[in-house]
């Protein structure tokens, strides 16, 4: 779309196959790899993925695209980052983001990462060819979103359009109400109903202790908070490597 950055996030079991179609389509490629051995990414994903990835990465980088592998930490996952950026990302020039583990509305992935992990993940997002917004480990320490005081701009920085042409808000994971769009986006959020919406976001009860890193990005970019400057060069550091700050602004 023109001015905007395009995103795929995928488990790679498809991209081989649609790898042309999507050529120079993406802008942020990011195949999830959780592990550097083979069962124990297949085991946690709950599919045999991982050698997708691995086809996936060589298919990418043959055609010219400029994959990330995005690694979503758990604290039984932790310590498998090193051999994943050591074996996987760096000899093949990649990018590694670090996507911590998030939770919401009362959703925990696992155990909480602790205060000692939150520290070696900040540590690791300062070595070359790694990427962590490191806004996503303050809101952690402080507990995520607050109802009393939110960060979450979810609604109003973020379009979610369900696989039924419907528009959901305030985000996909609450999915509070449902809105078929049929060509009338714009028209929409004229209605109340989601002016409504659009101000609650961060403000449900479910938003409580919220930390959905996809939510929290572009929320952070919007108000010169102290997490706007925690992940500020974190950003830069990622538009540096990718190039992506040179596609949106010259195109």
């Amino acid at each position: 779309a023109e001015g905007m950055l395009t995103t795929v996030t995928t488990n790679a079991m498809l991209y081989p196959k649609r790898a042309q179609e999507l050529r120079g389509l993406v802008d942020m490629l990011h195949f999830s790899l959780d592990s550097a051995d083979r069962a124990t990414h297949d085991a946690g994903r709950g599919v045999a993925c991982f050698d997708f990835v691995l086809e996936s990465i060589r298919v990418a980088k043959e055609l010219g695209e400029r994959p990330d592998v995005l690694f979503t930490v758990f604290p039984n996952n932790i310590g498998d980052l090193e051999a994943v950026w050591r074996d996987i990302t760096q000899p093949n020039g990649l990018v590694l983001i670090i996507n911590p583990a998030f939770q919401y509305n009362d959703v925990a992935a696992g155990e909480n990462l602790t205060s000692e992990q939150l520290d070696y993940l900040s540590a690791f997002g300062r070595r070359p060819g790694v990427y962590l917004n490191e806004g996503f480990i303050a809101l952690r320490r402080d507990g995520g979103n607050h109802v009393s005081k939110p960060v979450c701009r979810a609604a109003s920085t973020t379009l979610v359009i369900s696989p039924d042409d419907e528009l959901v808000l305030p985000c996909y994971h609450l999915g509070e109400k449902k809105f078929p769009i049929a060509g009338e986006l714009y028209e929409l959020y004229q209605q109340s109903e989601i002016k409504r919406l659009v101000a609650l976001e961060g403000r449900l009860p479910a938003c409580e202790g919220c930390t959905i890193n996809c939510y929290m990005q572009p929320s952070f970019a919007v108000e010169t908070s102290r997490y706007f400057w925690k992940a500020l060069p974190s950003t830069l550091k990622y538009n540096r490597m990718k190039g992506t700050w040179k596609r949106a602004i010259f195109g």
